[in-house]
C-alpha cells in the first residue's frame, strides 16, 4: 500500500508526539519518526509541518548556537500543542477502532438492497 496519501493526514500528530517529551530540530525530528517507523518520511514534509505548526501556535521554538556548523533551531511542545495533540489522539483511537472494525474479516457484513428501509 501506498502510505503517502495517509502519512499526510498524520504527520501533524506525528510531529506533535515526536516532541511531546523532548525538544528537536528539525533533522532530528525527521530522525525520531524514521526510528519510530515512518521510514518513508520526506524532509520537506516534516520541515513544512513544522512551520506550520508553529505558526498555529502549537510549538515553540529557540535557537541553539554550533560550534560545528550553522544554528539549529528547536523545537518544542507548548500547551496548545499538548491540547491539540490529546485531541488528535482521541480522534486517531476512534478512527483506528473503527478502521479495523471494517477491516476485520472475520466481521459479519450486513448485506442492504438499494429499498431497503432497514
Amino acid at each position: 500500500m501506498d502510505t503517502t496519501q495517509l502519512l499526510k493526514g498524520v504527520l501533524d500528530v506525528a510531529v506533535l508526539a515526536a516532541v511531546q517529551h523532548e525538544d528537536g530540530y528539525g533533522y532530528d525530528i525527521v530522525r525520531r519518526l524514521r526510528a519510530a517507523g515512518l521510514a518513508d518520511i520526506g524532509d520537506a514534509s516534516v520541515y513544512g509541518t513544522l512551520r506550520r505548526l508553529y505558526g498555529a501556535g502549537a510549538l515553540s521554538s529557540y535557537v541553539v548556537p554550533s560550534d560545528g556548523g550553522p544554528h539549529r533551531k528547536y523545537y518544542g511542545i507548548n500547551d496548545q500543542g499538548r491540547e491539540m495533540l490529546a485531541a488528535q489522539r482521541a480522534d486517531w483511537s476512534e478512527f483506528a477502532a473503527t478502521m479495523t472494525g471494517l477491516l476485520d474479516p472475520r466481521r459479519p457484513r450486513a448485506v442492504r438492497t438499494i429499498g431497503d428501509n432497514a
